[in-house]
């Protein structure tokens, strides 16, 4: 990204010296906002000094047929007579390929990945622009909070109308510059407190990994009736929350502000089949596209959920008795 932001740059200041840029790649995925997708995008958008070129195959072909395959291949590649195409064929038809696969890297269909737990236009639906979050609405809270590699996030979900909106993000910004990178754990409590300050407050769920003794902490400050440690790595009690987050989602019972970083975070996660249901995780272990926002999102949908069952929607008021 970095490289070709600057690249880019120098482009623009030297095109009329005869400077030129060229991009090639595979057919983009949506959900990961990369160079390809930002290029068609503008193009699209009516960008200038922009040439596009992109041959596709017919879309949604059906991969168990041979021979709408074979044509589908030869709709892609068009007069490149040294392709192996019955080869690729092949491949596509392995059952180990899967089809976002097959779409985006042999047919060059633009496609999500089969796996990823949400889609963008399923994300999109749930956008809501109005009646944003006012101090003093009453919210749940989730948190989802590292040291070092991950991302720490406080997102808040409004007890009304299910909305979900980033209170807080620090994320490791993986610069060579800065490769001792830490969270700031004062700007985290800043924001804890912040929140409990500007809204109601009535449940608040924390993945207690590092961050134990501060969810201790809080519990006693704001209520250990308001703070509760959350696991996430219990299964049962991760996929019934995930399970109610994309249930909600499907519908739109639970909306979102648009945010970029965590609408970034929920398109980056990948489902994982365990045997209790589907979990959540990160394309692969190493993977610098984080979902930590995601997570702390179906922390405090869930918190939701049980501040809702145990009453709190209903605005406890200090009674004054006069003598």
């Amino acid at each position: 990204m970095y490289v070709w932001e600057t690249l880019d740059r120098n482009v623009q200041k030297t095109s009329g010296s005869g400077s030129r840029l060229i991009e090639t790649t595979n057919a983009y995925n949506p959900n990961e906002g990369s160079i390809a997708q930002r290029t068609h995008e503008a193009v699209l958008e009516g960008a200038t000094r922009l040439l596009y070129d992109c041959v596709e195959a017919v879309a949604d072909v059906d991969l168990k047929d041979r021979d709408a395959v074979m044509e589908a291949i030869r709709d892609a590649y068009g007069d490149s007579h040294w392709v192996d195409q019955a080869g690729i064929a092949d491949a596509i038809q392995d059952p180990r390929t899967t089809p976002a696969v097959s779409y985006r890297f042999y047919l060059n269909n633009i496609q999500e990945n089969a796996d990823g737990w949400m889609s963008k236009d399923e994300w999109g639906l749930c956008l809501s622009e109005e009646d944003p979050l006012k101090p003093g609405d009453q919210i749940a809270i989730g948190f989802d909070g590292s040291l070092r590699g991950d991302a720490t996030c406080l997102v808040g979900c409004r007890l009304r109308d299910g909305k979900l909106f980033l209170l807080h993000l620090q994320e490791n910004p993986r610069d060579p510059n800065q490769p001792d990178w830490e969270v700031d754990v004062l700007r985290v409590e800043a924001a804890v407190a912040n929140a409990f300050k500007t809204y109601r407050v009535e449940w608040f769920y924390g993945d207690p990994p590092y961050w134990q003794e501060a969810l201790g902490r809080w519990s006693i400050e704001y209520g250990d009736d308001y703070v509760f440690e959350y696991w996430t790595n219990k299964p049962t009690r991760m996929t019934q929350a995930i399970e109610r987050f994309r249930s909600a989602a499907m519908v739109q019972d639970l909306k979102h502000d648009g945010d970029e970083f965590l609408t970034r975070h929920v398109l980056n996660a990948v489902t994982r089949e365990v045997p209790q249901g589907i979990l959540i995780t990160k394309e692969s272990p190493r993977s610098k596209k984080k979902i930590d926002a995601a997570v702390a999102a179906v922390l405090s949908f869930e918190a939701r959920a049980d501040a809702i069952a145990d009453g709190r929607m209903k605005i406890r008021r200090s009674r004054v008795v006069g003598f």
